[in-house]
């Protein structure tokens, strides 16, 4: 049984529709000017859902991915609310898949993000994700701009 794989080469600046629901609303663009393979996929599409949200993703880095850190940065409605820094890859003892892929190579993973732990008052979220090659956060990899609109509180 033969599958196929479509990746998208997204257009540098044009975004990228996620998702829509009655409580959300996702999108993201690229940071740079360069075009990516790449796909990203978020069920459910909700914020009341109070467990596991489940994430896809597929992607063909532009550089090995020997050590990958990456940076989240939070605004809900214009303002900074969270600077969160993740080292996913270090070279040694890995637990993540995206650890070892090679430059050229299809990464394909699925992973939980658990949602039952934040609670999103409704308003405006800018998040932007960026994925270092280096400690100094010199190197970035990839960078995301994530737009999403919680129409109605959680809680």
């Amino acid at each position: 049984m033969f599958g196929l794989l479509f990746l998208i080469l997204f257009t540098p600046g044009v975004s990228e529709f996620l998702c829509t629901s009655s409580d959300l609303e996702m999108s993201y663009t690229f940071c740079d000017s360069t075009a990516h393979a790449f796909m990203f996929n978020l069920t459910p599409c909700s914020m009341m859902n109070k467990s596991v949200w489940k994430a896809a993703l597929t992607w063909i880095p532009r550089s090995d991915i020997h050590f990958l850190k990456i940076v989240f940065h939070i605004w809900y409605d214009g303002a900074k609310a969270l600077l969160w820094k993740e080292l996913l890859c270090s070279g040694a003892d890995d637990e993540y898949s995206v650890c070892g892929t090679l430059k050229g190579e299809t990464l394909v993973t699925e992973f939980d993000i658990k949602g039952s732990r934040i609670k999103f008052p409704k308003g405006n979220y800018s998040v932007v994700v960026q994925g270092f090659s280096d400690d100094s956060e010199n190197n970035m990899v990839i960078c995301l701009n994530f737009t999403m609109i919680v129409k109605q509180d959680a809680f």
